[in-house]
């Protein structure tokens, strides 16, 4: 219960930051309300919903490497005080992969408790990323099994999946905001009466048509947004199997597949996004990951070329 009153806690501490930090943004840059007496000022939209869009995503990721350590109380291994064998090991691991990646500065490493089988990389930029494990997939799988793991979580730091997302979510967000917003306004303009016309723009049909517009655009972008995260994962199947080796990443995947259920369905989107395995769902279209089977086959399909 604790740990879920925390997690809710940085969730909404998070958002009341972003939603302040637009606000100020747009009064600075002098952006004004798009609704005026004569009308939609485009421009002014426009620049609305870019800022709201692309502002909270980008948000979001500059602060995704210390809200993933506190919402999954990931702990930071400090290379000084490794003194076990595993933590030695995974540190090991983990800038061997790195290096062979390309990256000039490696990721810090943590491990979170949870039963759950799972991983996750995140961080504002290659150089600021974090990688981490859990306790349950330390304990369930073998070394060669979670070098493929990390692998994986590698391959999406130095594709620079956590940028590529962001953008995207900001994007689909900013046209999101954009097309309800502006068709509802010429709904609500088609549907007014002269009464309406001469006090101004005040009919309650652009905030029912904009709130409707916003559900159902949200979906299909979602489903877009969903679709580019499973491209991703692919991609970050095949870098993990490059750096780690195809029957390491073939075997990790196999692993994960025994423990399906062990997944934990609660944690963040921005989190979820850049896990190892998730959950499809009750609809695969809303997935930000394939299914686990067809992620082997693809790799072992690879092997045969």
């Amino acid at each position: 219960m604790g740990s879920w009153l925390k997690r809710i806690s940085l969730f909404l501490a998070l958002n009341f930051l972003v939603v302040i930090t637009l606000s100020v943004l747009t009064s600075v840059l002098g952006v004004r309300p798009y609704i005026q007496a004569y009308g939609m000022d485009y421009g002014s939209l426009m620049a609305f919903c870019l800022i709201w869009g692309m502002g909270g995503a980008f948000i979001s990721l500059a602060l995704s490497r210390i809200m993933a350590k506190m919402m999954m109380g990931v702990r930071v291994i400090d290379p000084r005080q490794a003194h076990d064998s595993q933590t030695q090991w995974l540190l090991e691991t983990v800038h061997h992969l790195a290096r062979s990646a390309g990256l000039s500065t490696m990721p810090e490493v943590g491990i979170y408790d949870s039963p759950e089988v799972n991983a996750f990389a995140t961080g504002p930029t290659k150089n600021r990323a974090l990688v981490a494990v859990s306790s349950g997939l330390l304990d369930r799988m073998n070394r060669d099994q979670v070098e493929g793991v990390l692998g994986h979580e590698l391959a999406h730091v130095a594709n620079g999946d956590m940028v590529t997302m962001t953008l995207i979510q900001g994007v689909v967000n900013a046209f999101v905001m954009f097309l309800a917003r502006a068709i509802a306004f010429a709904v609500a303009q088609g549907g007014r009466d002269r009464d309406e016309e001469s006090r101004g723009f005040s009919s309650g049909t652009y905030f029912i048509v904009h709130f409707v517009l916003e559900i159902v655009f949200m979906i299909l972008g979602s489903i877009l947004v969903a679709f580019v995260s499973r491209c991703r994962e692919f991609r970050a199947d095949h870098g993990g199997a490059r750096l780690a080796g195809r029957d390491k990443m073939i075997s990790a995947l196999e692993a994960l597949r025994r423990n399906y259920e062990l997944i934990d369905t609660q944690a963040q989107p921005a989190v979820q996004s850049l896990k190892i395995s998730g959950r499809g769902g009750f609809m695969q279209l809303f997935s930000t990951h394939p299914s686990l089977e067809e992620r082997i086959a693809r790799l072992q399909m690879a092997t045969q070329l």
